[in-house]
């Protein structure tokens, strides 16, 4: 038997396929239908608050998310049900002041929810150590270690006696404490007494939280100590963090302990017999061989990793591979070698069903053909990967500067990026707004940020202004979570 998703469910869907103003439409709707149904102040009133308040932080729009918790917390509660929410309420949005960087509103709240939680479960409830554990980790992230450091081992213990699956995520962030008093003591404490779920859930919460700074490195080296020890070597725990290792090393500059986690990655899989983990592993290793300077150790890695993908069999992984072995021989200057990859790598890729791959090989062969003076070939291959891509795909922004550079006749440089993304964030504000309401919509980007002059056709009631800012602040989101740094050089 089947059930249909709720609402939020369907929202929460929506956000996973970047369809941000999508999921946000959904929860307005739910919303108005709350306060229709059961009026304004009512506790479902409060729950549709904090389910949109929900979306928006997941959608990065903290301010917005802020408000609507605030509006839930106003709620006045109306049983024990309704009461027990309000607490929820009141964590979220002390959570989300601290998100927003508004520290000094945070700790207000989540000191004010401490003291509310210990009325309403006393002090021996797993409840009451469920307020306690956001509020060590805002002294932590405001310096004050010892404060921090009394409110979590609180938690633990509390988390602990009553045996809750919660205590993972305590003894994560008690280790990052410890870890910032720079004292000597352990910092995985326990672990040999927790099921095997329980000690993964403290390898992920601990990664979540890392800082990308080189004081994080240490907490991580013995984060993957523990995991070794107590799930193995080979344990999937293990790996994620060997692979968030590889990653931290990549933003600190620490090419060698890179490579070195990205070996142990892909040596446990190929134990393992994990071939398409390995391959992505063995890509890994290429581009980090290749970015330390190293580009011969790297083209070799990348011809083993597409006799990985011959054994494997799909076009795809061919395509991908090809692809990238392409942009690493273009780089070390074997012209010839890279063509034939990147030209292969179109065709694997058009044997799949996925056409993503297809679209991102296009775009690589395009901006070579460029690069070559090739333009006419280049505006061909180009027109056919932006015609299967997400517009608003990196890659795909990528390529379509790139093709206006080709339009012009440029052989080099990727035309108007600024303007490219800025008619891309154009387009997205305008598809989603009353057909009759906008006269103009210019967009352009200064200093790294949308500068936005609206001309309106006609007044708009207070219910339009209230949609055209939420769907300018949904486009800032949007774009901040779908575009990256550009992916080629151009």
């Amino acid at each position: 038997m089947t059930t249909s998703l709720t609402p939020v469910e369907v929202a929460f869907a929506l956000l996973r396929e970047g369809r941000m103003g999508d999921a946000e439409n959904l929860m307005t709707r739910e919303l108005q239908a709350a306060a229709d149904r059961h009026g304004h102040g009512s506790p479902q009133w409060a729950s549709a608050q904090c389910d949109l308040g929900n979306v928006l932080l997941n959608a990065d729009q903290l301010d917005r998310a802020v408000e609507c918790y605030r509006r839930a917390v106003s709620a006045t509660p109306r049983d024990h049900e309704s009461r027990k929410d309000q607490l929820t309420y009141r964590l979220n949005l002390g959570m989300a002041l601290r998100m927003a960087g508004r520290l000094d509103e945070a700790e207000a709240e989540l000191r004010q929810g401490v003291q509310e939680r210990l009325a309403f479960y006393g002090r021996e409830h797993a409840g009451y150590a469920f307020g306690l554990e956001p509020l060590a980790d805002l002294l932590r992230q405001r310096g004050d270690v010892a404060g921090a450091r009394q409110v979590i081992e609180e938690a633990v213990a509390n988390l602990w006696r009553n045996g809750h699956e919660r205590v993972a995520s305590a003894l994560a962030l008690r280790a990052a404490i410890v870890h910032a008093g720079g004292t000597r003591e352990p910092l995985f404490v326990g672990l040999q007494q927790l099921p095997d779920e329980v000690v993964e859930e403290v390898g992920q919460v601990v990664t979540q939280m890392l800082d990308h700074d080189p004081a994080s490195k240490p907490l991580l080296t013995a984060l993957v100590a523990a995991l070794e020890e107590r799930l193995g070597i080979d344990h999937q725990a293990t790996l994620n963090a060997l692979s968030t290792l590889a990653n931290l090393g990549r933003d600190l500059g620490d090419q060698a302990g890179r490579i070195d986690a990205i070996e142990r990655v892909l040596a446990s899989y190929d134990r393992q017999g994990r071939q398409e983990e390995a391959l992505m592993a063995a890509l890994g290793l290429a581009m980090a061989q290749d970015e330390t300077g190293d580009a011969e150790t790297a083209l070799r890695t990348y011809a083993s990793a597409y006799a990985r993908a011959e054994r494997i069999g799909r076009p795809e992984l061919r395509s991908q591979v090809l692809r990238n072995w392409g942009l690493a021989l273009k780089e070390a200057g074997h012209v010839g070698l890279a063509e034939q990859r990147l030209t292969e790598a179109v065709n694997q890729a058009r044997r799949g069903t996925d056409r993503e791959p297809v679209g991102r090989a296009c775009i690589a062969l395009g901006l070579f053909l460029q690069h070559e003076a090739r333009l006419p070939e280049a505006r061909t291959v180009l027109e056919e990967g932006l015609a299967v891509m997400d517009p608003v795909h990196p890659d795909a922004i990528i390529g379509r500067s790139h093709l206006g550079a080709v339009l012009d006749g440029r052989t080099c440089g990727c035309g108007d990026m600024a303007g490219t993304i800025a008619d891309a964030f154009r387009e997205f504000v305008i598809t989603r707004l009353p057909a009759d309401l906008l006269d103009r919509l210019d967009v352009a980007i200064v200093d790294g940020d949308f500068k936005i002059e609206v001309g309106l056709r006609r007044e708009p009631t207070q219910g339009e202004l209230d949609r055209l800012n939420e769907v300018f602040q949904t486009a800032h989101a949007e774009f901040r979570h779908r575009i990256s740094e550009p992916r080629y050089a151009g």
